[in-house]
């Protein structure tokens, strides 16, 4: 049985919430993306995007930490494929974070220092670039959702979204592996906030629990292939398509791609 989407609340992107709660959050998905090796699914359908496309520029819209994208970066390089150059963009930008992922990947990565609505997109930040979602989508109630994509296809030379999720709560059981190691290490390393992220992953379960709550609402706020569909039914000129990648035993996600129909060439998705 299907189960409904519900427009939870996350920890993760509640304004109230503590900010050592929330950049321990953060920065424990990045590890578990890294450490689990998540993303390396979508190399392959993303490379296909990009020869369709003709391009590899790369605008990423909704980067929070600027992680997935830089593991996505470092996915393809792993699989010996050049990287694509990926531009990274936030309605609230995080410049330190992002400093971060260029410095490791500095022929790959930059970033804009200013807002980035995704409704409204300028035309200097998409020229030239295919546009992709990676998850963040699911933070969107639909309406706001499907302005994105809306946006996305007017403005860009292409879309792809991915979620490493179905709309399913045991679905997230596949990052306890890479997750909860993820998340005790995020101390060391926490300078000014050593002390608060130690109380709350150390010496109480606070961090554990409120991981496990996010995780589960993450789920439960999936839009799923279906609503994609739905959500870009209207749009004229593009065609879309969508696939699903594993990862591990239990951790199965999906894509969903957008070209121009101009761009589409002879070869099958």
């Amino acid at each position: 049985m299907r189960l409904p989407r519900l427009q939870l609340f996350e920890f993760n992107d509640s304004p109230w919430a503590p900010k050592a709660l929330r950049d321990t959050l953060v920065e424990a998905l990045g590890g578990a993306l890294e450490r689990g090796r998540i993303l390396d699914g979508l190399v392959r359908p993303f490379q296909r995007l990009l020869d369709e496309a003709g391009t590899r520029e790369v605008l990423d819209l909704g980067s929070g930490s600027g992680a997935p994208a830089r593991i996505l970066v470092e996915a393809f390089r792993a699989s010996g494929r050049a990287p694509p150059r990926v531009l990274l963009s936030d309605l609230n930008p995080q410049p330190r974070l992002w400093e971060s992922a260029r410095a490791r990947c500095p022929e790959a990565i930059d970033f804009i220092h200013t807002p980035v609505d995704a409704t409204r997109l300028p035309a200097r930040l998409t020229e030239g670039r295919v546009a992709t979602v990676i998850n963040m989508l699911h933070h969107l109630p639909p309406a706001r959702a499907r302005e994105v994509l809306a946006e996305i296809c007017r403005r860009s030379r292409g879309l792809f979204v991915a979620e490493c999720f179905e709309r399913n709560p045991l679905r997230f059981a596949a990052f306890a592996g890479p997750g909860l190691p993820s998340l005790a290490r995020t101390p060391l390393a926490a300078g000014p906030q050593r002390l608060a992220r130690v109380l709350m992953t150390w010496a109480s379960p606070v961090s554990l629990a409120v991981s496990v709550w996010d995780g589960v609402a993450s789920t439960l706020r999936i839009h799923e292939i279906d609503d994609l569909w739905r959500m870009t039914a209207g749009i004229s000129g593009w065609s879309f398509g969508s696939g699903y990648f594993r990862h591990g035993r239990l951790g199965k996600g999906f894509y969903f791609w957008g070209l121009p129909r101009a761009k589409i060439g002879e070869s099958r998705w």
